[in-house]
């Protein structure tokens, strides 16, 4: 059987740009709409509706350090939360272009 690190790092692996979210968080939906907007294609998880999301936000924290949703992931590197991915929208593009998410 596959760990929920395992799990969550293949899905980093296999996708240019990630969010793992809740799909409640009023700092998710801030940054889903963002990338939205931009019409980015990215691989959403909602930790919140899937059985194994406590375990899979748990193998975050130790690939990242990082506990909060969303936990964002372009071109396999972790950017972080929300509040980080606003402070990129200038290199928005640039990043998601490279990540073939746009």
């Amino acid at each position: 059987m596959v760990s929920a690190k395992e799990k969550a790092q293949k899905i980093i692996d296999e996708n240019g740009v990630v969010v793992f979210s809740k799909s409640y968080c009023p700092y998710c939906r801030s940054s889903k709409a963002l990338l939205n907007d931009l019409h980015a294609k990215y691989f959403l998880m909602e930790l919140d509706e899937v059985d194994d999301g406590a375990a899979l936000q748990d193998a975050l924290e130790e690939i990242t350090g990082q506990r909060s949703v969303p936990n964002i992931f372009i071109s396999q590197k972790h950017i972080g939360g929300n509040s980080d991915l606003q402070a990129k929208k200038s290199q928005l593009n640039g990043l998601l272009k490279t990540a073939g998410a746009i």
